[in-house]
């Protein structure tokens, strides 16, 4: 199994397949819009085709009505999906097949450390439960193995954020591909239904740049290539935090979608021009798509709300 691969990318020939997969513990707010639109031009942008997925496997920080509410308001900005909306809870039996076929496999084993058994060792798994061979346990977590790779690095090229790699053994250990109350982790299952959905791009914060060596030892796991990745700069406030749902951020007024969606695009930095403020929707997204060059971003991983380019 490769372990490092500095090219890790989808062959350019195949047809472009990108995605937008909110979380639907809250309504879409202008960091989520970011995300979104810039999945959306970049799959247009390349004549490809845009999904959207309702990651929604932590069923206790669900909103009720929240993922009707997100559909709602991208039609109302103009992005509609170009397929079925799959919906990560309807996939469990899936993704607990795959976990058993791990462990069976000897990648992955149960494992019963607390969080307070943990905390000495600063975020990096020690192994502890990976030779005790425990059996099956509906509140035991279950952990996929780093030590089996040739050297533990995993590498890639993104397509804003340059070169990135990570050492999963030294750097992370061990990590949870299904927690100890039995929801299955995004790490699985965000590679798992890419695979399914035969996503070729995946473009999206820059907050998950870490999350994709542990989503590349699992692509290689599965004996899958990965997708080629575009991680977009963060929008946080001054104090460093970023726009998200837990924080209050105000949810998208569907009224206001012109206004915003004219923001969203100098957001993102793609300059439209005067003319375009106001523009219906459809008209601002046909433009973005025409002159969608992720290579205006800068090169970081967050911005402060602030400093964005004025309109």
């Amino acid at each position: 199994m490769p372990a490092t691969s500095p090219a890790y990318s989808q062959d350019a020939a195949l047809p472009y397949i990108g995605r937008f997969a909110p979380t639907p513990s809250g309504y879409l707010h202008f960091g989520s819009l970011l995300a979104a639109l810039a999945s959306y031009l970049d799959a247009h942008h390349r004549q490809g085709t845009w999904l959207v997925r309702m990651e929604d496997l932590d069923l206790p920080r669900n909103k009720r009505g929240a993922a009707e509410h997100i559909l709602a308001t991208l039609a109302a900005f103009g992005m509609h999906p170009q397929g079925e909306v799959w919906v990560q809870s309807e996939r469990q039996l899936l993704y607990q097949q795959q976990i058993q076929a791990l462990i069976d496999q000897g990648h992955a084993y149960y494992c019963d450390c607390s969080r307070s058994d943990l905390s000495p060792y600063q975020g990096i798994y020690p192994g502890t439960c990976r030779d005790r061979n425990l059996p099956p346990a509906k509140d035991h977590a279950v952990r996929i193995r780093t030590d089996n790779s040739v050297d533990g690095h995993y590498s890639f090229i993104d397509r804003l954020q340059g070169h990135y790699s990570q050492h999963l053994p030294s750097e992370l250990g061990d990590f949870v591909i299904r927690r100890r109350d039995g929801i299955v982790a995004y790490q699985l299952a965000v590679v798992m239904d890419d695979i399914a959905q035969g996503v070729t791009d995946v473009v999206r914060g820059a907050d998950l740049l870490d999350s994709t060596p542990r989503q590349l030892h699992l692509y290689a796991l599965l004996g899958v290539r990965p997708p080629r990745y575009l991680h977009t700069p963060l929008v946080v406030r001054q104090q460093g935090e970023k726009l998200s749902k837990r924080l209050g951020s105000k949810p998208l007024d569907p009224a206001l979608a012109s206004v915003t969606l004219y923001k969203a695009l100098a957001a993102l930095y793609q300059a439209p021009p005067a003319e375009l403020h106001g523009a219906p929707p459809a008209e601002q997204l046909a433009w973005g798509a025409a002159h969608w060059d992720p290579s205006r971003l800068p090169v970081t991983r967050e911005i402060l709300q602030d400093q964005l380019p004025a309109v």
